[in-house]
């Protein structure tokens, strides 16, 4: 009986010694760490990573937005609803036609905004740095809307 206990305790620890193939781990998923995610800098005090899609495309995509201190957007709509994370820092909110970063809502990590489609809002980081992740369907244009 010890032996077949013994026995069955090496079988199990074998197997789990020699775990996944590299291939197997391949096939199954991409992965990417953050040191070799893509940074692209932008006109509007933000850099952007594409994940997955292809924003200027039809079709759903997924993006970061790393928004600099200091910067935040002016209003404007997008076409398709925007579902967004908030991984890092604290992101600003505002909506409405009149810019007033005075007034925009903190979104801390973990915090989760909907930016409704053609909902007219305006977001950034004021004094640290913002990382957030957003996914769409394309195409992801910008239209403005502010009001002067």
């Amino acid at each position: 009986m010890r032996f077949s206990v013994l026995a069955l305790a090496l079988t199990v620890f074998a197997g789990m010694a020699v775990g996944q193939s590299e291939a197997d781990f391949k096939a199954a998923m991409v992965t990417t760490m953050p040191k070799d995610i893509k940074w692209v800098e932008g006109a509007n005090g933000a850099a952007t990573a594409v994940l997955a899609g292809d924003p200027s495309k039809p079709g759903i995509y997924v993006v970061l937005n790393k928004w600099h201190p200091g910067h935040m957007s002016r209003p404007h709509f997008h076409p398709n609803d925007r579902f967004i994370y908030v991984i890092s820092g604290t992101w600003w909110v505002g909506a409405g036609k009149k810019y007033a970063p005075e007034t925009t809502k903190p979104m801390g990590p973990g915090s989760y905004v909907l930016h409704t489609g053609k909902g007219i809002h305006y977001d950034g980081a004021k004094d640290g740095e913002a990382i957030i992740e957003i996914v769409g369907i394309g195409p992801a244009t910008a239209t403005p809307a502010e009001e002067k």
